[in-house]
């Protein structure tokens, strides 16, 4: 029997539906800005961040929870005085048990947001939309030895589709430099996704030309 068959998480169709509607909304609020804009690329941003949150989920009967943690980065062009486009990309490990028992994925996408400055202060909300893979590997036991079988090993690899929204704020410290906060949550696209659920937090360093 697969690991597929004894993970089940939370059904999200409503969440998925938020998600589409930020979306839409963000498109139609975005685009007037573009066309009023006299120059429409107006620079570009990029850096990396660092992640934790908090995950949840079910695996062969038994609930697995914890902070993940992981780092990736953003590359994003600005275009118009409030919209940007560009990607993102992330690794993310949820350890389990304290014997190398693990959730880890990786996965990327292309996002678009929106912007305004308040001072000091930008805060932007947006999207990301994209894919990844999520390995599982879950232990029954700690290995007494390096190149030992353990039985009760479950392990399952599976590629996911998926959309994430987000919003944040950036603190302008100097120049071209800012630090940037941002919570996401990621909703898989497609049924039978193996994906925990939870909020993850950023915080990371972008330079801004």
């Amino acid at each position: 029997m697969t690991l597929l068959r004894h993970f089940s998480v939370i059904p999200r169709p409503k969440a998925e539906r938020i998600s589409f509607l930020l979306t839409f909304l963000l498109l139609l609020f975005a685009a007037p800005l573009g066309a009023q804009s006299q120059k429409v690329y107006q620079g570009f941003d990029g850096g990396m961040m660092l992640h934790t949150g908090y995950q949840y989920g079910t695996v062969a009967g038994q609930a697995l929870k914890g902070a993940p943690f992981g780092v990736g980065g953003a590359f994003r062009i600005h275009l118009g005085n409030h919209f940007r486009l560009g990607g993102e990309g992330y690794v993310s490990t949820l350890k389990q048990r304290g014997n190398g028992s693990h959730l880890k994925s990786g996965w990327g996408g292309v996002l678009a947001d929106a912007y305004t400055v308040v001072g000091r202060f930008m805060p932007y909300a947006g999207f990301t939309i994209g894919g990844g893979s999520m390995t599982t590997l879950l232990m029954a036991e700690e290995p007494s030895s390096d190149w030992e079988p353990i039985d009760g090993t479950l392990y399952h690899r599976q590629p996911f589709l998926a959309v994430a929204p987000f919003a944040g704020f950036d603190i302008l410290v100097a120049g071209p430099l800012h630090f940037t906060f941002k919570a996401d949550w990621l909703c898989p696209i497609h049924k039978g996704s193996l994906l925990p659920h939870g909020p993850r937090f950023y915080f990371g360093i972008l330079f801004y030309r």
